[in-house]
């Protein structure tokens, strides 16, 4: 049995059958032959059996609308894998569970070629090859037998496109998902209160047929700080009577009123961590998550909005006592059968990260692994609303340099909501609201090329501005579907998908692993092996010197930068202290005094919920810092990843093996500079993604640095009490800044120097190991009881070749 059958068997619910299908060698192929008299051999049990051959014949059906050349009546052949129903069903699916919005995707109909396999299938039968050759290998204990073991273990390559979704509530943000992927009433919307802390990731289910939610909890130690902290606050603020409704308080009173209804008002922060309150929840006291499964959409909105939202009432319009978001940290949306969400997660954000530690730290990094970012608003204020903008300026750095984002969206909803207009004809108000669309997206356009921080990190051509109506994309009564916009996101997503390789890189490594065991096992060709071992050592000392010398030059520059915002930074700390720590002139005292608590025991940060706005002191005293390095950093590292002194050269490193392969005179060895050649592509992959995770880790070093000296008087602020508290806390504060500036800086530039030459070190010393180790192992090492792959071969070259064939139309398309 194949990974195919057992993923599918898994994905219908009949896994118990494994075994069996196991027993019986049921593979891609005869699952596909399979008779009823088989079947019912296979699955005697009545009810399983009707399930199975319901499933089986939907796959058939599959198979006969996406590729009908390669199977017939008598389904002989392989299965298509898309995880659709019946594609009469498409247009109207929407207004139920589920939907394929699309005609088939670019890689489906390039996979319509006669005799062509899907990507799902090549994958499979690849990693079925793979894996028996892995059983043919001797188990003798050499460097050659060890080495193919390992790189067949490392086939396995995949990765996650992150689109990130900000918005205020109420801007259509689970409106505007629901339609986007296609199914209805999955994120609950309307009148429900949503929750602004809790991110809700939205991806595919690939294990099953389900509808899941999986949730994530704080820690128990991090709700019981949250809740001394809340009541000791809200005490101060019973002392200051004209404080009690501000943004803080409100937010307060609305998180534990959520969880405890009034009886936090008179008890204690222990008396709070009684069990009694968690019953419901027993996962939150074993620090586990909690996972709910159902067979529709509407299910689990209906079973899940206690993890997300507040409201009288659940999703079935039962009363609800207890609301569980304030403990939920991020809650996974699983949603089966969905192509737009193969190699997609959709992220519902909060605008500017979070008061506690973990969710902030999350945000952090979710934002930062973002490559799109959809900004939604109201389209009635889409130019004036500050929200949004303030959402976008907060985050900018977060997505940009210490990021990897490389697409805005401004997306403006309920673009069908017009102004009453003397003509009410169809075609008259169509026309307004296209009119009114169009003047919308320049006032954004306009509005975008003002924001001077923002543009330090994006250009005009990474920002885009839609206007998009989920509830016209669904009637149809003023707009048709393409006005709408919706479908604009929705292919966005779908290239996302297409251009994702995860089944290219595999087969390419299979390919290449084959290759190296095929050109072993023949073994004999000494001399030209070793002719050719010398020319790619000079080869590789040349090219790596070639990398070396941009890295060094960039070294060199960002010293430079560093040592002008060092110095800008002592002369200007005090002052950018002071606006953070001291009341503005149209501020109460008393309400500022309460933000400069926040910041104290919240580690120099303090979100304002209502403003959208974060205050973040040690952002603050790193800002010379990061100004200094912003435009040579981004230089240095384009979130496009193509260029630069770090990706750029990276990606022109070659040992021109590729070349020779395609030589006669390197006949002999053309099976090991195949090899080599892919073992080429994937370094330069791994190291390209290493570098994308270390900038922003770089990057957020000088911020970080900061954070870390500062924390001593945080921690010496926090434990001041008494007359003058809040006097002596900023005093403890601008004494730390005063006596640590001339170290804490030239520290922040040190770790950041140090960073940033570990990875030019780790870039070069792992591309010149891992070159040199392939190298050896296939040009000066022979394979003893190496095995035969000649058929292996052959079948992996065809696949191949089938997929850069898609790969050069998908380019050309």
């Amino acid at each position: 049995m194949d990974d195919f059958v057992g993923n599918k068997l898994t994905e219908w619910g009949l896994s118990e059958w494994i075994p069996t299908f196991k027993e019986q060698g049921i593979d891609t192929e005869s699952l596909y032959c399979l008779d009823d008299q088989e079947i019912a051999d296979l699955i005697p049990t009545v009810g399983p059996r009707s399930k199975f051959k319901k499933k089986l014949k939907m796959l058939k059906k599959e198979q006969n609308t996406t590729n009908p050349e390669t199977v017939d009546s008598s389904a002989e052949g392989r299965p298509s894998t898309s995880d659709t129903s019946d594609k009469g069903k498409r247009q109207s699916d929407l207004q139920g569970e589920s939907s394929q919005w699309q005609s088939p995707t670019k890689k489906q109909r390039l996979a319509n070629k006669p005799g062509s396999y899907s990507e799902e299938i090549i994958l499979s039968d690849v990693k079925n090859i793979m894996r028996c050759v892995h059983q043919k290998i001797p188990p003798r204990d050499n460097k050659l037998n060890n080495f193919l073991t390992k790189k067949i273990k490392d086939l396995e390559m995949d990765k996650r496109e992150v689109v990130g979704v900000f918005g205020k509530t109420g801007a259509g943000k689970s409106s505007l998902i629901n339609a986007v992927i296609g199914v209805k009433n999955l994120l609950p919307s309307g009148n429900v209160r949503a929750c602004t802390s809790v991110m809700i990731k939205v991806e595919a289910n690939m294990q099953n047929s389900k509808f899941e939610a999986n949730i994530e909890f704080i820690t128990k130690e991090e709700w019981k700080d949250e809740l001394w902290f809340s009541k000791n606050f809200l005490g101060d603020v019973d002392q200051e009577s004209d404080q009690k409704d501000d943004d803080d308080s409100r937010d307060i009173v609305e998180k534990l009123s959520a969880l405890y209804g009034e009886d936090w008002k008179n008890k204690s922060p222990d008396d709070l961590m009684n069990d009694k309150y968690f019953k419901e929840i027993p996962e939150f006291l074993l620090s586990k998550g909690k996972t709910l499964t159902v067979e529709t959409a509407q299910e689990l909105s209906a079973k899940f909005v206690r993890y997300t939202r507040s409201d009288p009432k659940d999703g079935d319009g039962k009363a609800v006592k207890r609301w569980y978001w304030p403990l939920v940290k991020c809650v996974t949306i699983k949603v089966p059968n969905n192509d737009l969400l193969k190699h997609v997660t959709l992220v519902d954000l909060p605008g500017n990260g979070d008061r506690n530690k973990s969710r902030n730290k999350m945000w952090k990094t979710v934002v930062g692994s973002c490559s799109t970012v959809w900004i939604v608003t109201d389209i009635n204020r889409a130019a004036s609303e500050p929200e949004p903008w303030e959402i976008l300026e907060s985050a900018s750095s977060f997505m940009g340099n210490a990021g990897q984002c490389e697409h805005i969206h401004f997306i403006c909803t309920k673009s069908d909501h017009i102004a009453d207009s003397d003509d009410h004809s169809a075609a008259g108000v169509r026309a307004l609201i296209l009119k009114r669309n169009d003047r919308a997206k320049k006032e954004v356009k306009e509005e975008f090329s003002k924001l001077k921080e923002v543009k330090k990190y994006f250009s005009d051509e990474s920002f885009k501005v839609l206007t998009v109506s989920s509830k016209e994309f669904l009637k149809q009564k003023r707009l048709d579907k393409n006005e709408t916009e919706i479908p604009k996101l929705q292919e966005f997503l779908q290239d996302l998908n297409d251009c994702h390789s995860e089944t290219l890189n595999y087969v390419s490594g299979a390919r290449g692993i084959l290759s190296l065991i095929q050109g072993a096992s023949r073994g004999g060709g000494d001399d030209i092996k070793t002719a050719v071992y010398t020319v790619l050592q000079q080869k590789m000392s040349d090219e790596l010197d070639k990398v070396r010398k941009p890295m060094k030059e960039t070294y060199q520059a960002f010293e430079k930068c560093l040592s002008e915002g060092v110095e800008n930074s002592k002369s200007s700390c005090e002052k950018h202290l002071k606006s953070v720590i001291n009341p503005p002139p149209n501020k109460s005292g008393s309400g500022f005094h309460r933000t400069l608590k926040f910041i104290v025991e919240h580690d120099g940060t303090c979100k304002k919920k209502k403003k959208g706005k974060q205050i973040n002191l040690n952002m603050k005293l790193s800002s010379c810092l990061t100004e200094s390095i912003d435009e040579e950093f981004k230089k240095t590292f384009p979130n496009e990843g193509e260029c630069g002194p770090f990706n750029g050269v990276l990606n022109s490193f070659s040992l021109d093996t590729k070349m020779m392969s395609e030589k006669t005179e390197y006949k002999d060895v053309e099976l090991q500079l195949i090899f080599l050649s892919t073992e080429e592509e994937k370094i330069k992959t791994k190291l390209n993604k290493i570098i994308r995770e270390r900038k922003k880790m770089i990057y957020s070093s000088l911020t970080t640095t900061i954070e870390t000296n500062m924390q001593k008087c945080y921690d010496e602020a926090k434990q001041i009490k008494g007359p003058g508290m809040l006097i002596k806390m900023r005093e403890t504060i601008e004494n730390h800044v005063h006596g640590s500036k001339d170290v804490m800086f030239q520290k922040a530039k040190a770790v950041m120097l140090k960073q940033l030459d570990d990875l030019m070190r780790d870039i070069l010393e792992d591309l010149k190991k891992t070159m040199q180790e392939s190298m050896e192992l296939s040009l000066k090492t022979d394979g003893v009881s190496i095995p035969d792959v000649t058929s292996e071969l052959g079948k992996v070259n065809n696949h191949y070749k089938e997929l850069k064939r898609r790969e050069a139309q998908m380019k050309n398309h």
